[in-house]
Order: structure tokens, then C-alpha cells, then sequence
């Protein structure tokens, strides 16, 4: 019997640990190099996990949008994403736009961010955000009784 019962205690624990990291929160996220984001959120995909954006998520992070389905990603009011063209430290610490980067960048984004992107006239180094309705009417704004509820910080 307490074999049983340590068995059912075990397997809550795992299955409490499974669900708590079903979610991943992005919350104050400014990005950094390309491969590691594409890894990182390549692991979410194949996961199976959901993405809730819940702040700043800027520059490499913003590959969220096209690595991860989009019917697994929710926004909260606070998010806020961040669109430039890819750069790499030059002489003297000047950054030098990358224009390998920014194609993979163009690439990897989803149509529909692509659109929005183009209409302000690409990307380029200057940071270009996209928040509020606009963000809303693309994707889904997370609800405190759904899915969002679970989510681990990032």
C-alpha cells in the first residue's frame, strides 16, 4: 500500500513539473544573437508548449512569431515587440548592419509580420514596435483563466 501510494505521489509531482512548464512567459526579453533564439524556440515547437508574451520582446526574440505556431502564442496588454535589422559589432564597437542576418530575419518572420514591417518601411536599424490593438488584431490576448495562468518567466 505504501508503495502505491508513493507511486501517486511521484507521478503528481511529474505531472505538476510537466504542466508548469507547458507555458512560457516572455516578459522583458531585448534579444541578442539569431542561432540562439532559433534553438531555443525550435525546443518550444517540438514541445508542444505555449508562448505568452507579457512585455518587451525586441529584436532576435521577435523570431518567436515564426518558429512558434501561432495558434500558441498570446499576448498580454503589456507586450510589446521590437523589429530591426540584424547587426554585428564593427571597428571601434560600431554597429555594422548585417545584411545576412536581416535576411534570415525577413525569412523566418510569418507573412503577416512581414506585411506590417513593410508598411513602415522595412527593417533597418531604427527599432520599430509593434503593441496595443495593432499587436491584439494579430494575435490573441491572453485571458488570467486560460493558459496563461501556468507560464514560467523567460
Amino acid at each position: 500500500m505504501r508503495t502505491c501510494a508513493a507511486l501517486i505521489a511521484a507521478a503528481a509531482i511529474v505531472l505538476t513539473a510537466a504542466d508548469a512548464s507547458a507555458t512560457m512567459r516572455i516578459s522583458d526579453d531585448v534579444g541578442g544573437r539569431i542561432g540562439a533564439y532559433v534553438d531555443q524556440f525550435s525546443q518550444v515547437r517540438a514541445s508542444g508548449e505555449r508562448v505568452v508574451i507579457d512585455g518587451p520582446c525586441l529584436s532576435a526574440c521577435t523570431l518567436v512569431l515564426g518558429i512558434v505556431p501561432r495558434d500558441r502564442i498570446c499576448v498580454t496588454r503589456r507586450a510589446t515587440l521590437g523589429f530591426h535589422a540584424a547587426w554585428m559589432p564593427g571597428p571601434h564597437g560600431r554597429r555594422v548592419t548585417s545584411a545576412v542576418g536581416t535576411q534570415a530575419l525577413w525569412d523566418i518572420y510569418p507573412q503577416h509580420v512581414r506585411r506590417w514591417i513593410k508598411a513602415r518601411g522595412g527593417l533597418s536599424p531604427r527599432m520599430k514596435f509593434l503593441r496595443g490593438r495593432e499587436l491584439m488584431s494579430m494575435y490573441p490576448l491572453c485571458h488570467e483563466d486560460g493558459w496563461r495562468a501556468n507560464a514560467r518567466a523567460r
